[in-house]
């Protein structure tokens, strides 16, 4: 189980998790295992939504974060999915630049404020938890009945 979300083994039926060292194109591996994972689960209608959020943490992962190595976690909830980015950048994922010119070509804001705008437009929900060192971006897409 993720130590940072606890989840309980009753909330959840599968799960998957795998450390990587990210780069240019790993988001299309990842996409991979999320739409295998969810065809598995019979949840494939999910693999649009999921896949797209997931190409917008990796990323991000990849545009700043120091050594580009992150942890994906997938998991299969009743009633959808959850999937989280763990990454050593212990940065606040929600703020707007540290100062500066916030929408600067190399700074983070427009480019991060466009990624969290994308992941909520197509994930349910969505959030940050902060940790010493690190933390974990996370988004849930629910199955629709």
């Amino acid at each position: 189980m993720n130590h940072v979300t606890a989840h309980s083994p009753a909330q959840i039926d599968a799960s998957y998790r795998m450390g990587f060292t990210v780069g240019e194109h790993s988001a299309r591996h990842m996409r991979r295992i999320v739409r295998t994972f969810l065809a598995r689960w019979d949840m494939a209608e999910l693999s649009d939504a999921a896949e797209l959020a997931l190409t917008e943490l990796v990323a991000n992962v990849v545009r700043h974060v120091p050594g580009r190595h992150c942890t994906l976690l997938i998991l299969r909830q009743p009633g959808g999915l959850r999937v989280e980015v763990t990454d050593r950048c212990p940065r606040p994922v929600r703020t707007m630049g540290g100062g500066g010119d916030e929408l600067a070509e190399g700074g983070r804001g427009l480019v991060l404020v466009l990624v969290l705008v994308l992941v909520e437009a197509v994930t349910d929900r969505w959030g940050t938890v902060p940790m010493p060192g690190s933390k974990t971006v996370w988004f849930e897409c629910d199955v629709k009945q």
